[in-house]
């Protein structure tokens, strides 16, 4: 199983888009979510260090799905 984030919430959740359709693609420092529509584009944290991470992650994919 491929390690997405070291945080387990972001980690799940990022599976679980991947799981709908998501696509995602590892960078130099960050991973990249890309939506099965093509727009818009996630930037996932490969070791957050803020303790909000996944709040602000997740907020960030519900206003990725509104649109």
């Amino acid at each position: 199983m491929i390690k997405y984030c070291s945080a387990k919430d972001i980690n799940r959740l990022v599976q679980q888009l991947i799981r709908e359709g998501w696509i995602y693609r590892r960078g130099k420092k960050h991973g990249r979510l890309r939506s099965p529509s093509g727009f818009p584009t996630l930037t996932v944290p490969t070791s957050p260090s803020d303790s909000r991470a996944f709040m602000n992650f997740k907020r960030e994919v519900s206003r990725a799905i509104r649109e």
